[in-house]
């Protein structure tokens, strides 16, 4: 009912920027955070960064001050702006979102499939 889709991943060498964005659509009436967790090989799954309406931004310590994540309110979209990318970045880059919405209305959470994102050495 609520569908979250992700684009933006691929291969980057160290240093360098991606751009990850996820668009929410289906029943939904509003948006409470939006956000990005990342899953790295063999480890567990984990806060990148999230904005949450009312609250602000949540960053993990090892993203601050090179992770910007962003919200479009209007087209229900988040972006993810990575800079300075390093090879521990490395992950699957999950979108997140927590919505009320659906039929009947009720707070969901809702991940998006994952995009992969690998930064070479």
């Amino acid at each position: 009912q609520v569908q979250l889709v992700e684009s933006g991943g691929g291969l980057v060498q160290a240093g360098g920027s991606l751009r990850l964005s996820c668009t929410a659509s289906g029943n939904i009436f509003s948006i409470n955070a939006m956000g990005w967790y990342r899953q790295a090989p063999g480890k567990q799954r984990e806060l990148a960064a999230v904005i949450s309406s009312g609250v602000g931004t949540n960053y993990a310590d090892s993203v601050k001050g090179r992770f910007t994540v962003s919200r479009d309110t209007a087209k229900n979209m988040v972006y993810l702006q990575m800079n300075s990318l390093k090879p521990e970045d490395t992950a699957v880059y999950y979108c997140y979102a927590h919505v009320l919405g659906g039929s009947p209305n009720r707070y969901l959470e809702v991940w998006g499939q994952g995009t992969l994102v690998t930064v070479s050495s």
